[in-house]
């Protein structure tokens, strides 16, 4: 017999070996149709290398959406896998219809999956179908985060829709369900809406600018910091009420400075336990580009506080 030692180099890489479920993540993507699912799937193909351009939905010419009666009505109507490599650990994504219609298709993913990316659109919130599967997910415990899409819309606020999220899904307790992030804005275009150029970091107070097409990592301006103030604490109380070190509180509260890699490490447990629910922020990226904003962030997340 010949070596079986080689490995075929697939769309998403070398591929992860079966003798190792601790690198592998399976996570089902939940939504109302139009929410931008099958976008975020395209966009995060691209950023780990598993697709060289991103296909449009408008086009057919996504990975997931490869049935013809989709091509025709531009959307999903069935389950698909697409498996993407990050940092060594072998993502499968699996993207579920958001129409009622196919309900059995979404609830094949959830049983499937072993952790949750509510897709919210910036422009249309939280629907009660997403509310209801949110429930269902909580029923069993199962991590959950959300990703805030189509910020490119005119009037979309992420703040806005993040509070949002922490009254309709976060339940008796409201602080489980936080951002990560706050959005970085441009200039102002003719129409008065600034877009999204990057992200700044609550915890690592950085800011992941992608206005070039790839993130790059830069110290943040003194005028960002009065802006994050609020949220940055609010996240770190959170993050706190959920950690198993019953000393970090009073640290806290004596104005101790915590260590960032603390945080993000209790922050990660919570996360795998599906007791702190973050909320990030994703947009596809621009023509010629190779990640779209957020793909970075939501990939890390994934592969560091998603259970195996």
């Amino acid at each position: 017999m010949g070596d079986k030692t080689s490995t075929h180099p697939g769309a998403a890489g070398r591929a992860v070996a079966a003798d190792r479920p601790g690198s592998i993540r399976n996570v089902v993507l939940v939504g109302h149709s139009g929410s931008g699912k099958t976008t975020l799937v395209e966009a995060l193909a691209l950023a780990t290398g598993a697709v060289n351009r991103a296909g449009r939905v408008e086009d057919g010419g996504c990975a997931s959406d490869y049935d013809e009666i989709e091509h025709r009505q531009q959307r999903s109507v069935q389950l698909s896998l697409i498996p993407v490599e990050w940092g060594g650990i072998k993502i499968n994504l699996l993207d579920t219809p958001g129409y009622a219609d196919f309900v059995g298709e979404l609830r094949a993913g959830l049983r499937a999956a072993d952790a949750a990316l509510f897709i919210v659109s910036a422009a249309d919130g939280v629907d009660g179908a997403t509310r209801m599967v949110w429930d269902e997910c909580a029923a069993v415990n199962m991590p959950r985060a959300l990703v805030v899409t189509h910020l490119e819309a005119a009037r979309a606020d992420f703040e806005e829709m993040t509070e949002v999220c922490r009254r309709t899904l976060g339940g008796d307790s409201p602080d489980s369900v936080l951002p990560l992030y706050l959005p970085l804005h441009g200039p102002e275009g003719p129409d008065g809406h600034a877009s999204v150029t990057g992200l700044i970091g609550l915890l690592s107070q950085r800011v992941f600018d992608y206005s070039t097409g790839v993130r790059t990592d830069e110290p943040p301006d003194a005028a960002h910091l009065p802006r994050i103030e609020e949220a940055r604490n609010r996240l770190i109380e959170g993050i706190i009420a959920e950690s198993e070190d019953e000393t970090l509180m009073d640290r806290y509260l004596s104005g101790a400075e915590l260590d960032v890699k603390t945080l993000v490490e209790d922050l990660e447990r919570a996360v795998a336990r599906g007791r702190f629910h973050p909320v990030l922020a994703a947009a596809p990226a621009a023509e010629g580009a190779r990640q779209g904003l957020g793909t970075v962030e939501l990939l890390e997340l994934i592969t560091g506080g998603f259970p195996t």
